[in-house]
């Protein structure tokens, strides 16, 4: 369905001139070359939803290499990694653009790569679009801007439902990762997905095994760092599609019987991923490493569940096995090293607090929590206290206060010690000087043997220091 404007395609419009001026000069790069040119796709729905940014897809009756040579002109930079599977990418200014020939994709079973064909209207190419709301379009280089809506996507942005142009099993099989992505538009604009859409899902859940780790974790990582990462983790474990990209997730839905009592693992694990996003600012604003150390810092917990006689459930050693699965896990997906280190060390501090009590925690304690945490401990503050889920009012209140205790006291120690520098008071020269070595693993051990010494005593000097190493190396 092509309309005039309309009072979505004006809005929509009205957007695009205000905050991508860039887009109408660009159309008339492919108008004068003989080609149509039209914003397609999130770009038409954020324009319509009044939030617009600067990362802008077109789609063309221009093939690729012809979308080159244009680009090269009006650019000033290109990107054609794309180039294979029909895109050219620009950027001029702030404005980033990705123009798309016309084209259908679509999987064989067994493979992870689509199969491009180009196609010859725009009418085939949004048909073929993931969900109505980016099934619409903007022809901008017709005499007027042409609003076009073939699947009635303005009707479904509106009642904020998510439907496919066609047969939800069509859709799927044409694209797996699309299910992902259904689950990410639940979580980034509260969009409720279609009874039939949602039963697709769970008819081909299994499907989303042909896609690659990377773009497996590319959508996940969106549904995690979206306003509200429970809508979408739910709709996963709900369809099973978590079964098969992140298995350890429904895993925490432990079966509870009326004689081994113990809090709903899932349920608290998305409770304190919610918690610690309400304190991220702590970290600057949105935090990736937070968010993945909240959500599967529990997931050890299905492998070391033990009921006890009488009553009760037992975890031991969980952040123990946890950091072990979250490794295995983040690698499956690709992430970065640093990340997955970070996750990993946060998975396994996590209940570090818990282990000294009341509040009865030395100086030595102090330093090694710190020393431990390293870069991470603002990161494990935020984790420790978002942890804290009891309804029990008196409890939480208890643990908060005994954590704003110890935050006090890294925060003395940090001024009197300078705690995130942590060193022996001998460096290595020294060692070998007063010990008579050369590099060696001896050089080592007396050096670990220095630094457990300044944890547990705090500063001493070089003299106090020298005199226990040669004490200790006399024992040795």
């Amino acid at each position: 369905m092509s309309t005039s404007l309309g009072a979505a395609g004006e809005l929509a419009i009205r957007s695009l001139i205000e905050r991508a001026p860039l887009a109408s000069s660009l159309a008339q790069a492919f108008k004068v070359n003989g080609f149509t040119l039209a914003l397609v796709g999130g770009p038409v729905r954020d324009a319509i939803l009044g939030r617009l940014g600067n990362d802008l897809d077109f789609t063309t009756n221009a093939h690729p290499l012809e979308t080159k040579m244009i680009l090269q002109k009006w650019a000033e930079n290109i990107w054609e990694t794309g180039i294979a599977f029909g895109t050219v990418a620009g950027k001029r200014g702030d404005t980033t653009v990705e123009v798309t020939t016309y084209r259908t994709e679509s999987y064989d079973p067994d493979s992870r790569k689509p199969e491009v064909e180009y196609g010859d209207s725009i009418a085939g190419d949004l048909s073929r679009r993931d969900f109505t709301v980016n099934a619409m379009a903007l022809e901008l280089t017709g005499d007027a801007p042409l609003f076009i809506d073939p699947f009635n996507g303005l009707q479904d942005l509106a009642a904020k439902i998510l439907r496919t142009p066609g047969k939800p099993d069509d859709s799927f099989n044409d694209d797996p990762l699309r299910m992902m992505r259904a689950a990410r538009f639940a979580s980034q604009l509260s969009f409720e997905i279609d009874l039939e859409v949602i039963q697709s899902m769970r008819d081909l859940a299994n499907r989303i095994k042909i896609i690659s780790a990377e773009r497996v974790r590319e959508e996940f990582t969106k549904i995690l760092m979206s306003n509200n990462p429970r809508a979408g983790i739910t709709i996963l474990v709900d369809t099973g599609i978590a079964d098969l990209v992140l298995p350890e997730i429904p895993k925490l839905r432990l079966e509870v019987d009326e004689h081994h009592h113990h809090k709903d693992v899932y349920e608290h694990s998305i409770t304190v991923l919610e918690q610690a996003i309400a304190h991220e600012n702590r970290l600057g604003g949105a935090n990736l490493v937070l968010r993945l150390a909240a959500l599967l810092h529990d997931i050890g917990k299905p492998k070391t569940r033990a009921f006890i006689e009488g009553g009760g459930v037992s975890f031991h050693h969980h952040e123990v096995v946890g950091a072990r699965l979250v490794k295995k896990r983040l690698q499956a997906l690709r992430f970065d090293n640093d990340t997955i280190d970070a996750v990993e060390l946060l998975t396994s501090l996590h209940l570090r607090f818990h282990g000294y009590g009341e509040g009865e925690w030395t100086d030595s304690a102090v330093r090694r929590y710190v020393r431990d945490a390293g870069d991470l401990i603002t990161h494990l503050h935020v984790l420790t206290r978002a942890d804290c889920t009891t309804r029990n009012k008196a409890k939480a209140a208890r643990l908060s206060a005994t954590y704003d205790s110890l935050e006090m006291r890294i925060d003395v120690l940090m001024e009197q010690e300078e705690l995130s520098k942590i060193r022996p008071d001998l460096d290595g020269a020294q060692v070998m000087e007063l010990l008579n070595l050369k590099p060696s693993r001896e050089v080592g051990q007396a050096m670990d043997f220095l630094l457990e010494l300044r944890l547990e005593q705090g500063p001493i000097g070089e003299a106090a220091a020298t005199k226990a190493l040669l004490e200790w190396w006399a024992a040795k």
